[in-house]
């Protein structure tokens, strides 16, 4: 029993589609497989931007009839049968997503409003390679994540109510896995009352490990366009180094500061049954990747991370006293309620800084639950780096030519706040 996590750029366009099923050929038929899939290329950006534009009463058509265009253009050179039944289930899909813009009711609130709109494109790659698979000979069921994964309503972060999930997911699907592959959704759960929530941006890589737990996966493989869990992102560094080999502890401190290839809730519930996940590259699937697993051993090469559209903000006192445990209570209990995550602090006497992800709604809220108690500066438009594993070259040339706004260094964590 595996588990397959195929990523945004491994279903782009129809290229993408056969050599994801040229994958499930050379390397998963031979196995119990369930596919957990995202949305098409940049479509969950591009239904951001069309909830955004519909939230704000402007007008959307433009940019939901451009995302209309490319899943129907990627369908027409898969499935040149236009009687074929994908175009009817795509074009259901486009007309719902269109009734739910059409009708939001703004008393329920942004976030909630988002997870109903922007979880249309996970649903519409899964059909689509659903019925492509089909096409390819491969047998399959198509499933909805969200009558499986069961979540509370915090909206665009659900929490996962594991008894319960669990439960459902045991219930049904090691009878279908035993005919054939099952195709579903990453990123989306849903609430006992049938509504849909998101397991926040890159969340495919959660489903995936939510789904393996449940069912005692023996492995989890998740495709990408790298060829495996690299020091560091080629975009930002030319020279990057695989780790053929790495812990879960290790993992799960790169992607909790902000490493791109990893969700960060994806590694716990995989550590917790010693399940192995390997990251592989979709463009060369013979290659060796990387296995995350309960391993040991003497040094890492320095692992670079980037963090863009950070936040600095600084509070002090009003009466310049001290900035004692209970103003800091306070302030953590602002930004736990207003989901502000913490990046890097640091305190000195008369003030406290975090560092945080730029939420402009969510800033503006802060400032207005805290003004009165604190004299409050903020920087934004800021890039968080961290160095895990570093030495004086790392940072030297890290560092070199950077304005530091803030920096901080443990005995493994080098970090800098720069503009």
């Amino acid at each position: 029993m595996k588990i397959y996590k195929f990523g945004g750029a491994s279903v782009k366009s129809a290229d993408a589609f056969r050599n994801l099923a040229q994958i499930v050929q050379n390397h998963g038929s031979k196995s119990k497989l369930l596919i957990v899939v995202s949305a098409m290329g940049k479509t969950t950006n591009a239904l951001e931007q069309v909830f955004d534009q519909a939230f704000h009463n402007k007008d959307y058509n433009n940019t939901l009839q451009q995302s209309r265009d490319y899943h129907f253009e990627v369908v027409q050179a898969l499935f040149p049968d236009e009687s074929h039944p994908v175009y009817e289930e795509l074009e259901h899909l486009f007309s719902k997503l269109n009734d739910t813009l059409q009708t939001l009711n703004r008393q329920a609130g942004y976030d909630q409003l988002y997870d109903q709109t922007v979880s249309f494109g996970e649903l519409m790659a899964s059909v689509i390679l659903h019925h492509f698979l089909q096409l390819q000979q491969f047998t399959n069921t198509w499933i909805d994540s969200r009558k499986y994964i069961q979540t509370d309503t915090t909206w665009r972060e659900a929490k996962i109510d594991w008894n319960w999930t669990e439960r459902l997911i045991k219930r049904d699907l090691p009878t279908i896995l035993e005919q054939q592959l099952i195709v579903t959704q990453g990123f989306l759960g849903g609430t006992n009352n049938g509504q849909t929530t998101t397991l926040g941006r890159e969340g495919s890589d959660f489903s995936g490990a939510i789904f393996a737990y449940c069912l005692h996966a023996e492995a989890m493989y998740i495709w990408k366009d790298v060829d495996g869990l690299l020091n560091a992102d080629p975009k930002y560094f030319t020279e990057t180094v695989r780790y053929p080999e790495i812990s879960y502890q290790e993992t799960v401190e790169m992607a909790y500061y902000g490493a791109s290839v990893i969700h960060p809730k994806t590694i716990k519930p995989l550590a917790n049954r010693l399940i192995p996940l390997y990251v592989k590259s979709f463009l060369n699937p013979a290659g060796e990747g990387t296995k995350i697993c309960d391993c040991r051993y003497q040094k890492l090469a320095p692992a670079y991370i980037i963090k863009e559209n950070q936040c600095l903000i600084s509070f002090s006192v009003k009466d310049f006293t001290f900035i004692s445990e209970k103003n800091l209570g306070t302030i953590f209990n602002a930004l736990s309620e207003l989901r502000l995550k913490i990046n890097l602090m640091q305190n000195s006497a008369i003030s406290f800084s975090v560092c945080t992800d730029c939420h402009e709604q969510r800033l503006e809220k802060l400032l207005q639950t805290l003004q009165d108690e604190f004299i409050i500066h903020y920087n934004t438009g800021l890039t968080l780096y961290t160095i895990k594993n570093y030495d004086t070259n790392s940072i030297n040339k890290t560092i070199d030519g950077k304005q530091v706004l803030l920096e901080q260094r443990t005995r493994t964590t080098f970090q800098f706040v720069s503009k």
